[in-house]
């Protein structure tokens, strides 16, 4: 008589574990051939997108260069070089020359991973101010055939793969060139030539998202010259390419298809397109194994369960995932859920056994570190407001303005007109204070402020002390933190102007950074040790843990422009011995003010 338990596993490798294995063998062959026709239409997709960042990235160095087309300055300096070079005016020729090079440093600039850029003009090379000249050798440059290369176009864009940088004396890295002729406007007299070195960073960048252990990419010319490649970072070298020349005459005969061919002795899969902007090949390849692998271990894991597949196996599995594995897998996702911060998960249960008493302690726990949050949030918040209120209530102004009005009218009535134009102008100071209630004012306004109190300072000290402003355009409209410059130029006037005994200067400049205000606040006075400016400096970088200061200075400052526009913003400081002080205010420069 049969037992149960065998009557159960032989149901079992009947009905389950035999049609198991030959679901397995199909699955196996099926997803072995899906995985390779998936591989090759991702491939397909991927190279396209690839050739079209690469090319999207050369037009846009060849985009820098239609500058030169269009530059009045630069046409007007190319076109009168060589006459001011024959008649030796050294005047003109340095005011040409300025202006190449800073034509040349701009589109250093604006073209990302440049590694040199250069204007042929005549029998002379420019290179940008700062750029170093020893390090190239340039002699008889128009009978290089790039230069021809490029006279012969017109006014073209030319592209050179990747090649040592031409005139580098001990080059370290290849560089792709563009090159192209520029032409007077409106007609073709040629002023010059351009070129523009680029580093191979950009392919990497552009390559590196896409390249793993199984893709590996390589970019030839369309003479099969190697451009990049994943098996040799460094084209150019000594070390041969893993593609063999068979395989790469094939991918030059074509404009895009794809292969199988050996590589490093394992078939692979190769395909390839061609850049409509560079003639470039793109080429992609993968070991034919690694494409298969996971249809590979899928066929084995299938095959596996099928054979562990016993009676008592799939009950307990079924049992154990009904009551236990399932409600874990939820409650790890809900949990997964709250470590994203969201807290609008699902984490009822109308079970009374642990898994019960499991959900509600986890939901109770959600709940009250939800509130936490909360309240915590407000404190910061209310704290940020209640110390950014204490720092800008430090002083009384309105009832300094009174009291100064006081003074001024007895000095008038005793006729001091200089103590009544100096505590009128104070009382304007204070005055100005009391009747502001904005947070961010426009850089003009927050000037005005600080002219009158330098206006005061130099009544007090005469001819000693002399001041000056230097306001790019357009940064006077900017908004500023009101009375954020103040106090920086009474602590440039104390700790600074008063101690010297010759002639003292205070200069306030203005510019604009990219996204950034840059206010620069200098003196010559006696200036800071190295201790004494450490200690500062680290003062600066310090949370504020107080409000009882003896006075508004150069830490409340730091601490308002931080509050109001965040870290990254605020006051730095640099200082030496008998030259001065320099402090630089950084600000956003995207509030503008009607």
């Amino acid at each position: 008589m049969r037992h149960v338990n065998t009557q159960i596993f032989v149901l079992i490798i009947v009905t389950i574990t035999i049609p198991l294995m030959v679901i397995s063998g199909i699955i196996y062959v099926y997803s072995f051939q899906a995985v390779k026709n998936e591989y090759q239409a991702s491939s397909i997709l991927i190279l396209n997108n690839l050739s079209f960042n690469i090319d999207q990235y050369l037009q846009s160095i060849e985009k820098g260069t239609l500058n030169a087309q269009t530059e009045d300055q630069l046409q007007h300096a190319l076109e009168n070089w060589s006459q001011y070079q024959a008649k030796e005016a050294e005047d003109q020729k340095i005011k040409y020359q300025k202006v190449i090079e800073n034509f040349i440093s701009s589109i250093e600039m604006i073209i990302k991973n440049v590694d040199s850029v250069q204007i042929y003009a005549g029998d002379r090379v420019f290179y940008s101010a700062n750029f170093n000249r020893s390090d190239y050798d340039v002699n008889e440059f128009t009978n290089e055939d790039w230069y021809k290369q490029t006279v012969a176009n017109k006014g073209g864009v030319v592209l050179f793969g990747t090649h040592p940088p031409f005139h580098r004396i001990n080059p370290h890295e290849p560089v792709i060139s563009i090159a192209r002729v520029i032409n007077k406007i409106g007609s073709k007299q040629q002023l010059g030539v351009i070129l523009v070195d680029i580093r191979l960073d950009s392919l990497r960048e552009i390559l590196k998202l896409s390249e793993n252990s199984k893709r590996n990419f390589v970019i030839v010319d369309n003479h099969g010259g190697i451009i990049y490649s994943s098996d040799n970072d460094q084209p150019g070298s000594d070390k041969p390419n893993a593609i063999s020349n068979l395989a790469l005459q094939t991918v030059l005969n074509s404009e895009t298809g794809s292969f199988y061919s050996p590589i490093a002795g394992r078939d692979s899969y190769i395909n390839f397109v061609t850049s409509p902007y560079s003639g470039w090949k793109v080429i992609q390849y993968m070991d034919e194994k690694e494409m298969t692998k996971q249809a590979e271990l899928l066929g084995k894991i299938i095959l596996a369960l099928a054979l562990c597949s016993l009676g008592t196996a799939v009950l307990f599995m079924f049992i154990l995932s009904t009551r236990v594995t399932k409600p874990i897998i939820l409650l790890s996702r809900q949990i997964k859920l709250l470590g994203m911060g969201r807290f609008d998960v699902n984490l009822s249960s109308d079970r009374q056994d642990e898994f019960g008493v499991l959900y509600q302690g986890i939901r109770k726990m959600v709940e009250d570190l939800q509130s936490y949050i909360e309240r915590s949030s407000m404190a910061k918040a209310q704290q940020k407001i209640a110390q950014y209120g204490a720092l800008k209530s430090q002083i009384n102004p309105h009832f300094l303005a009174n009291a100064l009005e006081s003074i001024q009218m007895k000095a008038v009535i005793n006729g001091q007109r200089d103590i009544s134009e100096m505590v009128s102008v104070l009382g304007l100071l204070f005055r100005i204070h009391t009747q502001s209630g904005k947070e961010t004012v426009p850089l003009i306004e927050e000037l005005e402020h600080t002219r009158l109190y330098v206006k005061v300072q130099q009544m007090r000290f005469g001819d000693k002390i002399a001041y000056r402003e230097s306001m790019a355009p357009g940064t006077e409209s900017i908004s500023v933190i009101h009375f954020s410059l103040q106090p920086l130029i009474e602590n440039a006037f104390i700790h600074g102007l008063e101690r010297i005994t010759g002639q003292g200067l205070l200069e306030v400049s203005a510019a604009k950074t990219g996204d950034e205000l840059i206010i620069s606040i200098k003196d010559n006075g006696v200036g800071m040790d190295e201790d004494t400016l450490l200690a500062l400096q680290h003062r600066l970088s310090q949370p504020s843990d107080t409000l009882d200061q003896e006075h508004i200075g150069i830490k409340n400052v730091h601490d308002r422009i931080q509050f109001y526009y965040g870290e990254s913003y605020g006051i730095e400081v640099q200082s030496h011995i008998g030259t001065g002080t320099t402090i630089t205010v950084r600000m956003p420069a995207n509030n503008v003010s009607p």
